[in-house]
């Protein structure tokens, strides 16, 4: 598919709405590695506002980014990252029927296999790992503007290396990202470590309103908390600065089940949910609607906030996994 471009050939990279660090690092990591194949007709877009968060902002290949105003009507090829099912990818969706092929890259346990191919892997870490896999398999060489974005998709997924996720595999992948010469550190620093402080009081007033619930999911425990427009908007803050609120929220010992609500619009919410292992909140997210893995879901939940959390309440005690986590 991609060997038989022809040598004007469009290439249209997009990920999901509100991209992430694997998301975003993945669909720029890829872009590059097509760039140094020799491929010159290349955008990378996503859903939405044009707004890249402030972490990710330092990220290579950046000038690939356009619009989706802007994006190829008609590409010769389209390339989708990180997305489980077409709804992620917004107002661009239409690109599946206009392009002349569609790929999907993914590792969403719940992907719909949207694509006319598609390169899901359920096992893998993040969407990062499969497209480094593919890039090999394409002769591109890993260099250090290459390595930086797909290490950013790698940390971002896994935690840091945190998250059950992380295999003898994923910290080979990243052996050989840092040897390209990144520097870990500064990548951190950047991405994991510095937020405004306005962001610092908004976490601490969001943090002062969160709720546990020891009986829930089997009595395994829930922990929620919720944010507002008005509290984006008090604070001066963008709405990228909340992703980092879930784990501060996980953390809770008392709690397998953790929950964060994000007002996006009049009673709508963007819900990111996490568990330590007793829960499969994938398969809470797909029941409401959305999707994810077996330990990170989410979903967009309409209502008050309480009545988002009554729903995932009533679908945490079909959703227990065995006492064991496996």
């Amino acid at each position: 598919m991609i060997r038989e471009l022809p040598p004007d050939g469009r290439v249209l990279l997009v990920c999901h709405v509100n991209p992430d660090g694997d998301a975003l690092g993945s669909m720029l990591g890829f872009g590059l590695g097509l760039r140094r194949r020799g491929v010159r007709r290349i955008q990378a877009t996503f859903p939405g506002p044009p707004e890249v968060p402030e972490p990710l902002r330092g990220l290579p290949g950046l000038d690939l980014l356009v619009p989706s105003t802007a994006a190829y009507p008609d590409p010769d090829l389209v390339i989708c990252f990180d997305a489980a099912s077409e709804s992620r990818l917004g107002e661009l969706v239409d690109r599946l029927d206009t392009a002349g092929a569609a790929l999907v890259l993914d590792h969403h346990a719940s992907n719909t296999r949207f694509g006319g191919v598609n390169l899901v892997d359920p096992h893998a870490a993040a969407t990062s790992v499969v497209a480094e896999q593919l890039l090999a398999r394409l002769g591109v060489a890993l260099d250090v503007e290459i390595a930086e974005c797909l290490y950013v998709a790698l940390t971002t997924d896994t935690g840091s290396f945190r998250f059950e996720a992380t295999t003898p595999a994923v910290h080979h992948l990243a052996a050989r990202l840092l040897a390209t010469g990144i520097r870990p550190g500064d990548i951190s620093r950047r991405v994991f470590d510095t937020r405004p402080f306005g962001a610092v009081r908004l976490f601490g007033e969001v943090l002062g309103r969160a709720r546990l619930d020891v009986s829930a999911a089997g009595g395994r425990g829930l922990v929620w908390t919720w944010a507002t427009q008005d509290d984006l908007a008090r604070h001066d803050q963008r709405p990228y600065v909340l992703e980092a609120l879930i784990d501060s929220v996980r953390c809770t010992a008392e709690a397998d089940v953790s929950c964060v609500l994000k007002q996006t619009g009049p009673a709508e919410w963007a819900v990111s949910m996490r568990s330590k292992g007793g829960v499969d909140v994938s398969r809470v997210a797909v029941a409401l609607g959305g999707g994810g893995h077996r330990f990170a879901a989410g979903f967009t939940g309409r209502g008050t906030a309480d009545e988002v959390v009554e729903r995932i309440r009533g679908q945490l005690d079909g959703a227990l996994l065995p006492a064991t986590g496996a």
